[in-house]
């Protein structure tokens, strides 16, 4: 099984909890963040930056966070800068990018998909889609169970319980699309049902991970994430069997929170349409089989969705 609680800890990268300042992703930050890093590397750092964001400070810091979470920025040599990743140049670039003002939904699933790429830089993120199996919970029970799981990981079992909890209070409120209308401006990544209320529950702010179909998830988004995931976790593999892509840890089927059956639909249908790539019965186990660089699938993937869109 990918991702055990070894390989789990040398996935992790360095500050892996809490950075976001409590705030969510908002509409319109991170194509600010990309923008203003392009016209000005070190403008995180600079003593005017709330007014080159327009935001406050923790703000400032929140929208740094979220630009690096999602692979959109990464460190340059000098210390304090930022750049644009490859993938955030060919995501947002104004001329060129697939997507510059993140107006396709499924464009929100490809950021989202970012955070179950290692290293893991929103561990309680890949711990709870990815370990915590509870039936619905609170923000308080969901804080446990991960302080839970995060115990039995040496390099996981320090992180403050406070910091926990404020992960824990940011992914429901990053996800649910009830709490974060009056709590806060509107995060978009409400839009893409992964935690609904637990209507079924008396009690209030009781919340479930939602496995209805995911109608905004473009199959090839999910083709493009199975191989990605490929290639980070049985890179020797030239074959990935439909469980491990619905179920092991940090798989798309965790991440999206897909059934195996909308999982076995979905390789199905992008198989018949991709050379060199089958999903099939081998002795007994369903899996996809392929030829040529798992990465370079992925990238097809993605050039096929955004170039057909």
């Amino acid at each position: 099984m990918a991702a055990d609680s070894l390989t789990f800890a040398k996935a992790l990268a360095e500050g892996s909890s809490g950075r976001h300042e409590t705030f969510t992703p908002r509409y319109g930050w991170l194509k600010k963040g990309y923008d203003r890093c392009l016209e000005n590397p070190h403008v995180f750092n600079d003593e005017d930056a709330i007014e080159q964001l327009g935001v406050g400070k923790n703000m400032v810091r929140s929208i740094r966070y979220w630009c690096t979470l999602f692979r959109l920025l990464e460190k340059d040599g000098e210390p304090g800068c930022l750049r644009p990743t490859e993938f955030g140049r060919k995501l947002l670039d104004n001329k060129t990018g697939w997507d510059p003002y993140l107006e396709d939904p499924t464009s929100l699933w490809l950021l989202h998909w970012q955070i179950f790429k290692p290293p893991f830089r929103a561990v309680c993120w890949n711990v709870a889609f990815s370990y915590i199996t509870l039936p619905n919970f609170t923000i308080k029970e969901l804080s446990a169970a991960i302080n839970e799981k995060a115990a039995q990981t040496d390099k996981l079992k320090n992180i403050a319980k406070g910091s926990v909890k404020r992960d824990a209070s940011c992914i429901i409120r990053m996800y649910a699309s009830e709490t974060s209308q009056h709590l806060e401006i509107r995060c978009p990544f409400t839009d893409l049902g992964l935690i609904k209320p637990a209507l079924e529950q008396k009690e209030k702010e009781r919340y479930c991970f939602a496995t209805d179909a995911k109608q905004t998830l473009s199959d090839w988004i999910f083709m493009s994430a199975v191989f990605d995931f490929a290639a980070q976790w049985f890179s020797e593999q030239q074959s990935l069997s439909l469980q491990d892509i619905a179920f092991a840890p940090n798989s798309p089927g965790l991440a999206f929170r897909l059934s195996e059956s909308d999982c076995g639909h979905r390789l199905d249908r992008v198989c018949r349409a991709l050379d060199d790539v089958s999903f099939t019965y081998v002795n007994g186990i369903r899996q996809i089989q392929f030829a040529g660089s798992p990465e370079e699938l992925a990238q097809t993937c993605l050039s096929r969705y955004y170039e057909g869109a």
